[in-house]
């Protein structure tokens, strides 16, 4: 058992107001393996209070102070690289050989990157007679989500601290253990009291509590878009600028003169990482119509190699669902795509056998499936896959932007300036052409209602800087 009974508070662990805990639960055995303070709105307020004070003397010091600090937070981080694995494997159902280098090293990677960034960004400029100067916006709300909870956190929380903001974080009360040794590596890496705050609680509550605090200049948040049309519009009351990331739908386009194997191959490991509970999820395949049974055929193939089991043991290379509520959800959706006509050709609602305990779902992959389906409309945020026909390719770019969303896409062609042209017409945050590889430095944000707002690299900086002019006579 893990039990976190603090909140981290103008460096300082302090006891909550109330004595209410949050059990975070093992996703593959089901059982209770720590638990965490349930905070009331008093302690973001006493959160936001301690980070108010240390604004000041933060957005204040030097960049090169701020890139140091940034720096020793990124390599205290970096030392708790397997235990930041094993723990996320444990409570969300990544397989612990991934978990450690997606969920412990890349978090670690991001937040060392801002000590670079902010060292090569332009403060200020002259214009005409007036000198332009970007200044840290003030005090930071980020609320984080489960699926991806350290990096998520970081992806925030680095670009804040660089900027000279101050930072509350209210990490998802599914997964909120790893919040807990961010805040010791602050500790170990002489961040000043104050600068980083973590508390914990429920979103109806600790969250909705410091997105309306007065006090609250800036919210970032990911999570789905019902709670962040929530979050914005509770933010607009005081007028506070707002990051969100939120819901995706996203396409692979394969394109008819793709090595079909490799797209195929490509797109659906793309869309089952972390059992599918990724934003940037690959849930649509589109292919041509002529290798429509074909490409259902591989992406069949492809998810029976997957080994389901315990995330810690290293055989396993699909672990369950976070929640037992979630993986109801996600069978449910399995079950209403079935019954709209769509064809089942792997996996399915029932439980994998042999796996009496956790919250499996088996990888699923849905075959002729239509655009006005809801498998093929609404994000499952599970191991599920719909293989859609199209026509043409002018076919192809519109059914992959028929969709309320716009996160992420992938195109995939044997030739590359063609990949790129169709690439360019998709109304999406970032598209990878031919499975090109995640780059921390890029830009990181959607389109429509997958949100607004840039995180990672420079553009992650932007939230986090307000700009003033100087009138200079």
């Amino acid at each position: 058992m893990i039990v976190r009974d603090a909140l981290f508070i103008g460096g300082s662990w302090v006891r909550p107001e109330g004595d209410g805990v949050i059990d975070v639960v093992n996703a593959a055995t089901e059982e209770v393996m720590g638990s965490v303070p349930d905070a009331r709105p008093g302690d973001g307020a006493r959160a936001v209070a301690a980070a108010r004070t240390a604004f000041d003397d933060w957005s204040g010091a030097p960049v090169e102070d701020r890139a140091k600090a940034v720096a020793n937070l990124g390599e205290a981080l970096g030392a708790r690289v397997p235990e930041v694995g094993a723990l996320v494997a444990q409570e969300v159902g990544m397989p612990v050989s991934m978990a450690t280098v997606i969920q412990g090293a890349l978090p670690a990677m991001v937040m060392t990157s801002y000590a670079s960034i902010v060292r090569e960004a332009v403060f200020e400029e002259r214009i005409g007679s007036s000198l332009v100067v970007r200044e840290a916006a003030g005090v930071v709300a980020a609320i984080t989500p489960w699926n991806y909870p350290l990096h998520q956190a970081v992806a925030k929380v680095a670009p804040a601290l660089a900027a000279g903001c101050t930072v509350v974080l209210k990490p998802s009360e599914v997964a909120p253990l790893s919040a807990f040794l961010l805040a010791e590596a602050a500790e170990e890496a002489g961040l000043p009291p104050g600068v980083l705050n973590v508390v914990t609680g429920r979103g109806t509550a600790a969250g909705e509590a410091l997105v309306g605090h007065p006090e609250v200049d800036v919210v970032s948040f990911t999570g789905s878009t019902p709670a962040g049309r929530k979050v914005a519009a509770l933010a607009a009351l005081s007028v506070k600028r707002v990051t969100l990331e939120l819901s995706g739908k996203s396409p692979s386009v394969v394109l008819d003169d793709a090595d079909l194997s490799e797209a195929v191959n490509s797109a659906v490991r793309q869309c089952m990482l972390n059992s599918g509970q990724t934003c940037i999820a690959w849930s649509r395949l589109l292919v041509p119509r002529h290798l429509h049974d074909r490409a259902a055929e591989l992406a069949a193939a492809v998810v029976a190699t997957y080994v389901l089991g315990d995330p810690l043991d290293p055989m396993t290379t699909l672990g369950p669902l976070a929640t037992g509520a979630h993986r109801d959800r996600v069978r449910a959706a399995i079950q209403g795509a079935a019954d709209e006509g769509a064809t089942l050709v792997a996996g399915g609602a029932v439980r994998p056998d042999g796996l009496d305990r956790g919250y499996f779902v088996a990888p699923t992959v849905f075959a002729g499936v239509d655009s006005r389906m809801t498998v093929a409309r609404e994000e499952v945020f599970g191991p599920v896959l719909a293989v859609l026909p199209y026509d043409t390719e002018d076919d192809a770019v519109r059914m992959a932007n028929d969709t309320i969303y716009g996160l992420s896409a992938g195109v995939f062609s044997a030739d590359r300036e063609r990949a790129v042209r169709v690439a360019r017409r998709l109304r999406a945050g970032q598209v990878d052409i031919n499975g090109g590889g995640f780059n921390l430095l890029a830009p990181f944000g959607g389109f429509k209602q997958s949100g607004y707002g840039r995180e990672l690299g420079r553009h992650g900086l932007e939230a986090y800087l307000e700009t003033k002019s100087l009138q200079l006579p």
